[in-house]
């Protein structure tokens, strides 16, 4: 895993994705960036740390 460049944490597996090789990858710091694991070069996906955390909240009411 690279570090993106502006020294954020290291790239992760999502613990959201799936097995099946639908899966994104996240980096946290002050804010959240997200990416698809098969088109890394296309970029990321830039959230607030706050955005963030409201939407896994929301994942994790649907799956309970």
């Amino acid at each position: 895993m690279d570090r993106h460049e502006h020294g954020r944490s290291p790239w992760h597996k999502s613990s959201y994705s799936s097995g099946q090789g639908s899966c994104v990858e996240v980096a946290e710091g002050k804010s959240v960036l997200v990416r698809d694991t098969r088109n890394r070069g296309l970029g990321h996906v830039e959230y607030s740390a706050d955005a963030w955390t409201s939407f896994l909240r929301g994942v994790k009411l649907q799956h309970s």
